[in-house]
């Protein structure tokens, strides 16, 4: 459960605070030493690769590592009708945000007859990985697709771990949320082989992407630090992290939903609530102890 910290009245160092919240760190230089034999496998070989991959990190024999378009449109037409309107208010949302961050040229006249053009161009073809080792991700496919497509990027791809539970396929959520938001290019390929099949692109599989998105554990990570240069990368995504700041006005189970949605991502993830209301900190706490054991994950 929940480790309660009072730090009223104590004044703490930088360093002070970092002692009594440590944050959790990743070995990526040492990940990047396993994951180097897969990512020169997929650099040469083919799909039988890949399909081997598979069946070696997640257990299951994919039927074709190209996720086929019925079963992205058959996810779709099963989703539960709260699930779906859900995702469409998400969507709706996150499309409002990044739309607003399109920005036009800009010219700057810097001495007569000379001018600087300020120009952003989006790349041809992007590779979105969507995480599914542990839980159901839909918010990446949203957070990931809609920025390129509001970007005019001109080939998205998706990419995400076959599950057993689902003869192969990504989770069906996941086929979902692609399919309704018109993206049909989707791989049944997790981990570092997926971004290795970004960077590389494959003969009968996959063309090659300028950049890849999307968040990921340490050997993603890895892979993408060891491709940077062949592939356009966003970053190395640490362990997941949450803080919440709040007054004795918010809404605990609120709160509590919140810390839960970061805590299930990962064993390490770190998830915070920054309080100065000991009554606020108790109602989490209560909240906490109701919901945790109801989900997936409970036994974190």
């Amino acid at each position: 459960m929940i480790r309660v910290v009072d730090l009223r009245g104590r004044a703490l160092t930088k360093a002070g605070y970092h002692n009594e919240l440590p944050r959790a760190s990743l070995d990526v230089a040492a990940a990047m030493r396993l994951v180097e034999p897969i990512l020169k496998r997929v650099k040469n070989g083919d799909e039988s690769d890949l399909i081997e991959l598979a069946q070696e990190f997640d257990g299951v024999t994919p039927p074709s590592i190209r996720v086929p378009v019925a079963a992205l449109n058959a996810a779709l037409a099963n989703l539960d009708p709260d699930v779906r309107a859900a995702l469409e208010l998400s969507i709706a949302r996150i499309r409002k945000v990044h739309a607003n961050q399109s920005r036009p040229d800009t010219t700057t006249q810097v001495v007569d007859g000379g001018t600087v053009v300020e120009r952003w161009i989006p790349v041809d073809r992007v590779g979105l990985y969507v995480p599914g080792g542990r839980a159901v991700y839909p918010s990446s496919v949203m957070m990931n697709v809609i920025p390129a497509q509001i970007a005019n990027v001109a080939s998205i791809a998706v990419a995400s771990p076959p599950q057993s539970e689902f003869g192969g396929l990504p989770h069906p959520t996941i086929l979902a949320a692609c399919a309704l938001l018109g993206v049909f290019e989707v791989y049944a390929v997790g981990g570092a082989q997926a971004i290795a099949l970004f960077a590389y692109g494959m003969d009968g599989v996959a063309e090659k992407c300028d950049l890849v998105t999307g968040p990921g554990n340490i050997y993603v990570a890895a892979a993408k630090r060891a491709l940077r240069g062949v592939i356009g990368i966003d970053s190395e995504a640490g362990p997941t992290e949450i803080a919440i700041l709040a007054d004795k006005s918010a809404v605990a189970a609120e709160v509590a939903a919140d810390l839960i949605s970061q805590a299930e991502h990962d064993v390490i993830a770190a998830a915070i609530l920054v309080t100065d209301s000991q009554e606020l900190a108790d109602e989490v706490t209560a909240q906490l102890k109701a919901r945790v054991p109801q989900t997936k994950h409970s036994e974190r």
